[in-house]
């Protein structure tokens, strides 16, 4: 069975359901990258990093160097898995502040 599509050629395929996980990411090229990576409903987000896909999906992302001066802005990055060396989330409503 065939996909639907268009006139035009655009094949449909079925919208993927997702929720955001603001993550920071550090690559082996040592650069830190901020944003969020789209967790499937079902899944956890070990899932994602498991997949067989070559690269990870990351949006509204902000790219730092190794001295943590950001780089750029970008509303887009995919990022090869081979190269992530970890990947941690961060909690929006935890307080990073630490007290004395």
């Amino acid at each position: 069975m065939y996909p639907p599509f268009e006139e035009k050629g655009k094949i449909f395929t079925d919208i993927v359901r997702t929720q955001k996980a603001n993550v920071v990411i550090q690559t082996t090229l040592n650069t830190t990258i901020h944003g969020y990576l789209h967790i499937r409903l079902d899944n956890r987000l070990k899932d994602e990093l498991d997949m067989n896909e070559p690269f990870v999906a990351i949006t509204d992302a902000i790219v730092f160097d190794a001295q943590k001066t950001e780089m750029y802005k970008t509303d887009f990055i995919a990022v090869n898995r081979s190269h992530i060396v970890y990947l941690f989330p961060i909690n929006e409503q935890e307080d990073t502040g630490s007290e004395s």
